[in-house]
């Protein structure tokens, strides 16, 4: 396993807590906020760490539709709508500037985004770990 590897991945599980952390927490507007930014963090690093993993395997992807795609190919992810779904959310995001959109997304990020992100931070943990016997 390359070390860029299990950086991408000690940035992610950083992220990913405090994601957790954020919308356990979420009580105002500020927090949802808050709680927004730390997805599009823990959203970021989540594709580039499945990136580099499939470029460890020798599976080349180059966006993260493509690399969701693989990473469901290759055991990393279940759910292949959902994370679809997180990319057109996360574009929406960007171009987002009423508090509406935002708790819609908030609402998905706490209900479903949450627990594909923790269903992808185990397989990869357990790939790494494997790795490491």
């Amino acid at each position: 396993m390359r070390e860029k590897v299990r950086k991408f991945f000690e940035d992610f599980e950083k992220a990913f807590v405090n994601l957790k952390n954020a919308v356990e927490k979420a009580r105002d507007d500020l927090d949802v906020d808050g709680t927004i930014k730390r997805f599009e963090i823990c959203y970021e690093l989540s594709w580039k760490l499945m990136k580099e993993y499939l470029a460890d395997v020798g599976v080349i992807v180059k966006n993260p539709r493509n690399t969701f795609k693989e990473a469901f190919n290759n055991d990393l992810i279940e759910d292949i709508e959902t994370w679809m779904q997180i990319i057109e959310d996360r574009n929406l995001l960007v171009h987002t500037y009423t508090l509406e959109e935002s708790r819609e997304v908030f609402n998905r990020i706490k209900e479903k985004y949450i627990i594909e992100l923790e269903k992808f931070y185990l397989a990869i943990q357990k790939k790494i770990q494997r790795e490491d016997t």
